[in-house]
């Protein structure tokens, strides 16, 4: 068995399992955010139960509206810190406490291999990066976990993604990512789990992994996974305690198909309008005039993303007339970004740096674009209306994209920059 199926069969309790198969799974972790669990928290209530099945197991965080920006966005975090007290659930990440949800899922140790977890958010598969089976579910199916612990779940099929050669300079996993999207499709991995394995994805850092897994949701995938190595292992260790089983595929596990992608020679992609799928190299929308450059989000928001904007901006100013905003995935990478004094980097260009928060990326609060603005950003949709008006036009591309376009004002190769 290949290492989905292998950890679907030991949340189920059965020695073997195939795709297709509908299991009975005991769930180690489930994850709601202010966006989806309040409904979860009613669902769950009008079930009858006085308590959770396990309040060690699930983790609250507000993320998407915070500070709250109106009465019902107060009213929501209200719900949540209720359900926290009244259920004694110790992972309650409030304001100022936390950051985005799949940041601080794998950030605070709430992630581990070999397990099973679940998220009332359709990113939740960033957490296949550390070697667990992670997955999005809905609202109402997360109140059944909150009273049972278990969900039914359909075994996929597994695409394997094999990856060989070494990035290039400004060239990132975000780059292949968009690269793999663009010729899988948006409809090309549709209830399947997507392995990404080979030497390029070995030298890639974990926070390049949560990259990678964090965008297989946008081609229909039910997951992405990366095998657990000391990489994995070094990065849980030092955020957890508790025990936990590696788990990797078998030398002959089957695979639906195997895909193979070489990183040598690509350059730095742009998924153009309105669609994911819709990539191209950024050499062929260079010039693509813009109002806004957002640096964030689950998908590109920790420290290494940072990091790689700052090479750029530093000793440059953002265009006039362009707005930059950088908000760090969490308060930790917050943190971490003034120690190494990026956010003074990032003020002196001229950037606006946020609080963390989804806010901008889902177009709910900070940073909303007007009808006929263009925006280059570093998150993972840019779907009609995604950040602000139906009018807008969201280009999604690297840290070092989004960066070097800020600059000049309009969509630029980062590469340009390379001679300091």
């Amino acid at each position: 068995m290949n290492i989905s199926e292998k950890i679907l069969a030991m949340a189920s309790g059965k020695d073997y399992v195939r795709p297709g198969e509908i299991v009975e799974a005991k769930v180690d972790m489930a994850m709601v955010n202010e966006i989806t669990g309040p409904l979860a928290i009613q669902t769950f209530k009008r079930i009858g139960l006085e308590k959770v099945w396990d309040n060690q197991r699930i983790v609250l965080v507000l993320d998407h509206q915070v500070p709250a920006d109106s009465v019902k966005s107060a009213e929501l975090h209200k719900i949540m810190r209720k359900f926290a007290k009244e259920q004694n659930i110790p992972f309650l990440y409030d304001v100022g406490d936390g950051g985005i949800c799949h940041q601080v899922m794998v950030e605070r140790g709430h992630v581990r291999p070999g397990e099973l977890i679940v998220g009332a958010d359709s990113h939740t598969c960033t957490y296949g990066a550390l070697g667990a089976f992670a997955t999005g579910i809905g609202s109402t199916e997360m109140a059944a976990v909150f009273a049972t612990g278990k969900l039914w779940l359909r075994v996929p099929s597994t695409m394997r993604i094999y990856v060989t050669g070494k990035f290039r300079e400004f060239v990132t996993p975000k780059d292949l990512i968009l690269d793999i999207i663009g010729k899988i499709r948006s409809d090309g991995a549709i209830y399947k789990a997507v392995e990404f394995a080979g030497p390029a994805v070995s030298d890639m850092s974990v926070s390049g992994r949560l990259t990678l897994c964090n965008m297989t949701v946008e081609m229909g995938a039910k997951t992405g996974v990366v095998e657990p190595d000391e990489k994995t292992l070094q990065y849980v260790k030092k955020r957890t305690d508790k025990p936990f089983k590696v788990i990797r595929s078998d030398p002959d596990a089957q695979y639906e198909r195997t895909l193979e992608f070489n990183v040598d020679r690509l350059e730095p992609m742009v998924a153009c309008p309105h669609s994911v799928d819709n990539v191209k190299p950024v050499k062929e929308v260079e010039g693509v005039e813009i109002n806004q450059a957002f640096l964030g989000s689950c998908t590109n928001g920790r420290l290494e993303d940072l990091e790689l904007a700052a090479r750029i901006l530093r000793g440059r100013h953002v265009k006039r007339g362009v707005r930059m905003l950088v908000t760090p995935a969490s308060s930790k990478v917050y943190l971490q970004a003034l120690q190494k004094g990026l956010l003074e980097i990032f003020i002196r260009s001229g950037a606006y740096v946020c609080n963390p928060t989804c806010g901008a990326c889902f177009g709910g609060h900070m940073g909303l674009l007007a009808s006929g603005e263009v925006c280059v950003s570093s998150s993972n949709r840019n779907f009609v209306g995604r950040m602000g008006s139906p009018e807008a036009e969201i280009y999604l591309a690297s840290p070092a994209t989004v960066a070097a376009s800020a600059v000049e004002g309009k969509i630029t190769d980062p590469r340009r920059f390379l001679d300091g």
